[in-house]
């Protein structure tokens, strides 16, 4: 019987859904983001399997440890080097369509403003009654959407925006197929014509060395004064001080940001997500890294990773595996 912890706040909220999926027997146990209680430590420490998104020199070394199963895709918070030799780590998907949806509703605000309506017409202000010139907006339908990544995530997202009519850019490391899954490609070292192009900038890039602050100054330069960049993806791709300036001086139309640059250290402690004051702008959506998390993500999420814990116990391998 395998001895299964699941670490952590957010590992937590899979264990209902895990716990119905697996065919394994296991003994199965929670323990707290902050390793302090003795039993905590030595479940930690003994687990054939760990569920978590965190793993640093500061916390108990695994030392039997089989699988790390990161309960997410980004696994930069995780160090291999603090496992046991032989230990497999995988990761897991089933955010795309979570993460499309908040998306396509992004875009979906800038064309159509519900909210701005309601609370206009409930002071009686009919500001966006048909038939006044200066109520008239825009839509999806025409509109390019550049994607910077093409990985899971885009691929979903240029799906949904295909059935709205939009005009598709794609710019990934690899090739992407043209026209089947988009209208054009971009190598990722030549996007000056890929940010002047597109009227909507979708980041689902991960943070590597390669792409850290890759959508810089120089990048919104290149971008249209009514475009809108939505990062998704990991804060740190776009270069914090140039999103700012871009936005404080009005060279682009907006942001929607839910991915940033920094985050609470323990739950319910209060912090912005930036040293720099996004809050004071009206042209930024700002959301708490939000954009995955629904009912369908966990579900999804937790039946991959049970049957990543069954092909474990059966000698079989794990699907999404990590290179060590």
């Amino acid at each position: 019987m395998m001895d299964i912890v699941f670490h952590g706040q957010t590992a937590r909220q899979y264990v209902q859904v895990f716990g119905a999926a697996l065919r394994s027997p296991a003994r199965i146990r929670c323990v707290p983001d902050m390793l302090e209680a003795d039993d905590d430590v030595q479940a930690y420490r003994h687990a054939d399997v760990i569920v978590g998104n965190r793993l640093d020199a500061a916390m108990p070394r695994p030392l039997r440890t089989r699988l790390y199963q990161v309960c997410a895709t980004g696994y930069d918070r995780v160090d291999f080097a603090l496992l046991p030799p032989g230990a497999t780590v995988c990761n897991c998907y089933g955010h795309e369509p979570a993460i499309a949806e908040y998306v396509m509703a992004a875009m979906l605000g800038r064309c159509v403003p519900l909210a701005e309506a309601h609370a206009r017409l409930a002071r009686g202000d009919w500001h966006y009654r048909a038939g006044q010139p200066s109520s008239l907006r825009g839509e999806l339908g025409g509109a390019t959407l550049g994607l910077l990544g093409y990985g899971r995530i885009a691929q979903v997202v240029a799906r949904r925006a295909r059935a709205f009519g939009m005009h598709i850019l794609a710019a990934n490391r690899s090739r992407v197929a043209v026209p089947d899954q988009a209208d054009a490609w971009f190598d990722l070292g030549e996007l000056d014509e890929f940010y002047a192009r597109a009227d909507f900038v979708v980041v689902s890039l991960p943070l590597l060395r390669a792409t850290e602050g890759l959508v810089d100054a120089a990048a919104f330069a290149c971008m249209r004064s009514h475009a809108v960049l939505i990062n998704v993806g990991r804060g740190p791709v776009v270069d914090e001080r140039a999103l700012y300036d871009a936005l404080a001086e009005r060279r682009i139309g907006g942001a929607v940001i839910d991915t940033w640059y920094q985050y609470p250290a323990r739950a319910g402690q209060a912090l912005p997500p930036s040293n720099l004051p996004f809050e004071r702008l009206d042209n930024v959506v700002m959301t708490s890294h939000m954009s995955a998390w629904t009912h369908g993500t966990i579900d999804r999420r937790a039946r991959m990773m049970a049957a990543n814990v069954d092909a474990c116990a059966e000698g079989r391998a794990p699907q999404h595996q990590l290179p060590r």
